[in-house]
């Protein structure tokens, strides 16, 4: 624009000034309605252009090509007043270090958030919020910017600042308060992509804290804090996989197994794209069905392995950009692999650039102290009572299904939200409004949460890590349920590990910890998890709480793969475990891949077991038996499960038309010939399709010659019955010849 000199006369300064108390809030930081002092504005005698900007060595306003020098009022304020009829089309012309600059006057504009969204978000409803709050670069009235929104009801101001405002408050751009809704929003023409940012928030005792956006879709690198506006150009090419996702079968009676990775140490140094390059052909050549990522979201300190969010609508920076997340997800996709991801609703950190006391009083925690302490993770918990937190919470769910295209969602320490007196002593804790222990609020959320993800996004799947005997994880929520697709067995994993780690002599006094999960085996949909909190912190890793020496510790790692594929329920396995790591997991360095390399002289052992892990899932993904029916009794029948003496279990698993799969293991290092188990008389014989003692695997070969026919010899109450050689430390899988 072309600007001349003004030729219409100023009236004089008074006219123009404010009075000293809005004067002083403005400059504080503390007004709730800049917009009311700064921008352009009738009043007698012609429109009064105000506007601050600290440091400025002048401002002028520009009208259809006619500049006019605004009066300097002090302390950054810059005013005048025109003898005009209307408020025109303007600019402002601004001079830092002798060199001007035109800028957009951000206090000209109407608020960009509309009422609907402020409705929805007072009402703890918006589940969209994503698309509400934060900061969003789009065109207003005609301009383009960023609209920033942000949720501080107990301020008594916010300013935005950033890498624009060389991060000092006092040149941060003032929000206005959107009412009672405890929204502040402003809209800051000529701020786009990349742009750094944070709030400047005004306490309630009139103090300063410095935070990053709630909602923040992308953030600095980590141990950086900013917020980065961000607007996303990624493509998707995944329409196949959703529509499937979408029309497939519930995941309870669908192929699921799952391998469980920490992104920054399954290969550490590798981006999102660079992973999306090597992390799709491992997984599908191993075939399992779903990965699921340890926490995404950003979080400060890498060791947390990201169950300590600060940023939960934004994608760890460390690996990429929200862009190169979402080409991850698109790689597996395309590959045939769904995406699970832990998502972490029960806590949050105490860093004073966060969530904690964000606007100077408990907001996103519970304003009871003692209901606001974790007691074990010295982080803080949610309210989930209030409802614009549960709706942060709620969106943020539907946020990760629907902008990055997650199947699932595992919801970690769901335990710990469910309880009151979690890791509580008496007196640390106060009873619900019935004298119980159950948080009611969490419960509501819970429910909330998985009802809205169902609804919005078909074929997606809730998974809860909840280790208690709480009833009805996995029902409805139309029926009292907490309405999750599946739950962790905990005290599968925790059972079975125990007899596992046992000497095989001693296996026989403890039989009923490998047959006790069947007692309560359909109460919900489970899934059997062997993850990352089994192999860390001493727990030692899977291959190397196995008792004896190498082969022993070998063969009883494959007799229990099988014995786990077999058993009712999903499967989960963390990287490293599928070719029997020895060492413990470290989120410094990874899996030990040199294990199966052989130029660094790796045993074939461990290319062995990656081999049976690989046949597991093979099998398992075409022999609708061993997952049709996990959640239905009629789906599993014992042979032997009372064999303590042999430490040998034997059961049949049936698909929906009854065909069965038995599957045979023996945990004992004693070869047993002739073995004599009782069958379904109306198969005339039956195929060995898998033997973890196979040689391949790095067994002793013990095999069974095919086919296997049964005998009219009565055994376990069954009129015929087979002979089966049972390898030492070892799982076999029989079907229908």
């Amino acid at each position: 624009m072309t600007v001349r000199t003004a030729s219409v006369s100023v009236q004089p300064a008074a006219a123009a000034s404010l009075n000293a108390t809005d004067r002083g809030r403005l400059l504080s930081g503390a007004h709730h309605d800049p917009h009311a002092l700064l921008g352009a504005h009738p009043v007698p005698g012609g429109v009064v252009f105000r506007a601050l900007r600290p440091y400025a060595q002048a401002v002028a306003v520009a009208i259809d090509g006619t500049r006019t020098r605004l009066d300097d009022m002090g302390d950054g304020l810059f005013s005048c007043v025109l003898p005009l009829d209307a408020i025109p089309e303007y600019t402002l012309l601004v001079t830092y270090d002798g060199t001007e600059s035109e800028v957009q006057d951000p206090y000209r504009f109407l608020p960009a958030l509309g009422e609907l969204d402020l409705h929805l978000i007072g009402e703890g409803r918006h589940e969209e919020l994503w698309t509400a709050l934060g900061a969003h670069p789009m065109t207003h009235e005609g301009v383009l910017g960023t609209r920033f929104t942000v949720w501080a009801p107990n301020a008594q101001g916010v300013r935005v600042c950033g890498d624009f405002c060389h991060w000092d408050g006092n040149t941060g751009f003032p929000m206005r308060s959107l009412g009672s809704s405890g929204v502040w929003e402003l809209f800051l023409p000529g701020i786009g992509e990349g742009t750094l940012y944070k709030f400047d928030i005004t306490r309630p005792d009139g103090t300063h804290t410095l935070r990053a956006d709630p909602m923040a879709r992308r953030t600095e690198v980590p141990p950086a804090t900013a917020s980065i506006v961000t607007e996303s150009s990624h493509v998707w090419g995944d329409a196949e996989w959703m529509a499937e996702r979408a029309a497939q079968h519930p995941v309870h009676e669908a192929p699921f197994s799952v391998y469980e990775v920490h992104l920054a140490s399954w290969r550490p140094g590798l981006t999102y794209r660079q992973l999306a390059e090597q992390l799709p052909a491992y997984i599908g050549d191993l075939g399992f069905t779903h990965v699921q990522f340890m926490p995404v979201a950003e979080h400060p300190f890498g060791g947390s392995w990201g169950y300590q969010i600060t940023g939960f609508y934004a994608p760890t920076a460390r690996l990429g950009t929200p862009d190169d997340f979402k080409y991850l997800v698109d790689a597996l996709h395309q590959a045939g692999i769904g995406v699970l991801m832990d998502w972490v609703p029960a806590h949050f950190p105490r860093d004073d650039w966060a969530l904690a006391e964000f606007d100077g009083r408990p907001l996103y925690e519970h304003e009871d102290p003692l209901r606001a302490a974790h007691p074990d993770w010295g982080t803080l918990e949610f309210d989930y009572g209030r409802r614009e937190v549960r709706n942060f919470l709620v969106a943020n769910a539907a946020y990760w299904c629907e902008e990055f295209h997650i199947d699932g969602l595992r919801v970690d320490a769901v335990a710990s939200m469910l309880y009151l007196d979690y890791s509580r002593e008496p007196g640390q804790w106060v009873p619900n409004e019935h004298g119980g222990r159950e948080n009611l609020d969490a419960v509501a959320f819970l429910q909330e949460m998985n009802a809205t993800v169902y609804r919005r996004n078909p074929g997606v799947v809730t998974i809860a890590e909840e280790s208690t005997a709480w009833d009805g994880v996995t029902r409805a929520t139309s029926e009292g349920g907490l309405g999750f697709g599946l739950k962790w067995n905990m005290g599968w994993m925790h059972d079975s590990l125990e007899y596992m780690q046992r000497e095989p002599i001693h296996r026989q006094y403890h039989h009923n910890e490998m047959t006790f999960s069947m007692v309560y085996a359909y109460s919900e949909n489970y899934v059997l998890p062997i993850s990352h909190d089994e192999v860390v912190h001493g727990k030692r890793s899977l291959v190397s709480k196995m008792p004896g020496d190498w082969w022993q510790q070998r063969a009883n790692t494959r007799a229990y793969l099988g014995f786990m594929w077999a058993h009712p329920g999903k499967q989960l396995l963390f990287m490293g475990q599928e070719f029997a790591q020895g060492a413990e997991w470290s989120e410094a360095h990874g899996p030990d891949w040199w294990l199966l390399d052989p130029a660094y002289g790796a045993e074939p052992d461990h290319r062995g077991i990656r081999d049976l892990v690989r046949d597991l899932n093979t099998v398992y993904a075409r022999e609708p038996a061993l997952w049709q029916r996990d959640t239905d009794p009629t789906g599993f029948t014992w042979i032997a499960g009372d064999a303590a003496e042999d430490n040998v279990f034997a059961f049949l698993r049936h698909d929906a038309h009854g065909t069965p799969l038995l599957a045979v293991s023996n945990f004992s290092p004693a070869v047993r010939h002739g073995y004599r188990l009782g069958v379904p008389e109306d198969i005339p014989a039956w195929h060995e399709m898998l033997n973890t003692d196979a040689a391949r695997y790095g067994g002793s070969n013990v095999l069974n010659q095919d086919p296997v026919k049964p005998e009219p010899h009565p055994t376990h109450g069954r009129p015929t019955s087979i002979q089966l050689t049972l390898p030492p430390l070892a799982t076999l899988w029989l079907r229908p010849a």
